[in-house]
């Protein structure tokens, strides 16, 4: 058989799903439950970085892996792939968007196509956790500070300077105390 065969046989899915219940409780049962995956999985291919609560973006999280990683290993003509993305996208020109933009972006990743953030909860607020859940290489910020102590950064390179300057007047000081 041949090796590009048996690489579309298995899903290469880049991060653990968890086992865990989540509860993602809607008033419309099952079918609210699906319908708020699909609002959160439209919201995520249309702005690339959402906030939302921890359970929804964890189980949202395996759902937009499963869809990009569909797209990349068997593309738009495929039938079965199409059915699902028209299923999962509400806002059918993100269909476009997955195939077009997100397949070939993610095509070479060795890593999870998203990444999940824990954010702050809000002081007094609820008690849920909450999350940023976004798609790896989008165009926004990152959300993860530099290392505010590395010594390249601009700031910390002119804190070095005032103190070697320091210490070179307090020598000259001292210098100029023992020649008198």
């Amino acid at each position: 058989m041949n090796q590009a065969n048996v690489n579309n046989l298995v899903s290469k899915l880049r991060f653990n799903v968890q086992p865990k219940y989540r509860t993602l409780r809607n008033s419309d049962g099952l079918e609210g439950r699906i319908r708020k995956i699909q609002k959160t999985l439209t919201a995520l291919l249309k702005y690339e970085r959402i906030e939302l609560y921890w359970n929804r973006a964890d189980e949202v999280r395996g759902y937009a892996d499963r869809l990009i990683s569909e797209a990349i290993r068997h593309g738009p003509a495929h039938k079965e792939t199409m059915e699902l993305a028209d299923f999962y996208i509400l806002e059918k020109q993100l269909v476009h968007k997955l195939f077009k933009v997100l397949a070939p972006r993610y095509q070479d990743y060795t890593s999870s196509y998203t990444k999940m953030h824990k954010i702050q909860r809000d002081y007094p607020g609820y008690w849920y956790r909450k999350a940023v859940l976004e798609l790896r290489g989008n165009p926004y910020p990152g959300l993860e500070q530099p290392n505010p102590f590395e010594k390249k950064l601009l700031h910390n390179v002119l804190l070095d300077e005032v103190r070697k300057e320091a210490r070179l007047q307090k020598y000259q000081e001292m210098a100029e105390n023992l020649t008198k």
